[in-house]
């Protein structure tokens, strides 16, 4: 369910991923040669995987399965309405923590966040700016949405913090650029065969 909502996703913006990604990819390749910068691989494809994961939010909040039903001004009634494990639930519950968790990672990694709170307030931000968007393009504000995109944002942001102490703990020659490249590179060639797989 959620993998073929995500193939979803990134088959309805795919022609605006490519378009962003050739326009960000070639200014960015002039910028690193004009300025006799170090390309580090990694932080690199970590910033195209971070504007790829805005282009697909913007589709979600803006595009995907338009409503005129009635707003949600009450906190867990719309979180509790779906049985666990149903087809709803994984969709509007599961769904909603899961488009979160990249905001709270990549907002950690970018930001060096440290405190709860900091994650906590730029998640509600960003939260109440889509559902206020989502009620003027006529869709509906729906609180428990924002109650689960923070638990996904505080996900996100415990994931980072998680993968820093564990860095933290490896010795220097595990720290190197070229050892994040490779596992970057192997993570993405991984991902990459499973979505080929189940496409196929």
């Amino acid at each position: 369910m959620i993998i073929t909502t995500i193939l979803k996703i990134f088959d309805a913006t795919l022609p605006q991923v490519i378009i962003s990604m050739v326009i960000i990819i070639s200014m960015r390749i002039i910028y690193l040669i004009k300025f006799k910068e170090k390309i580090i691989l990694y932080k690199e494809l970590l910033n195209l995987l971070f504007i790829i994961y805005v282009l697909c939010l913007f589709y979600v909040v803006t595009f995907e399965d338009i409503s005129f039903g009635i707003s949600n001004l009450t906190p867990f009634t719309e979180i509790f309405r779906y049985d666990i494990g149903s087809r709803l639930f994984i969709k509007n519950v599961l769904g909603n923590i899961l488009l979160f968790i990249p905001y709270g990672f990549f907002t950690s990694y970018y930001l060096k966040l440290e405190k709860t709170y900091s994650i906590l307030g730029l998640s509600f931000l960003i939260s109440i700016t889509i559902e206020i968007t989502q009620l003027l393009i006529g869709r509906v504000f729906d609180i428990d949405d924002i109650i689960l995109n923070l638990i996904g944002g505080l996900l996100g942001f415990s994931f980072y913090h998680t993968i820093t102490k564990i860095e933290s703990y490896l010795p220097l020659v595990l720290k190197k650029p070229i050892i994040y490249n490779i596992i970057m590179v192997c993570l993405l060639v991984l991902v990459m065969t499973y979505l080929t797989i189940i496409i196929r």
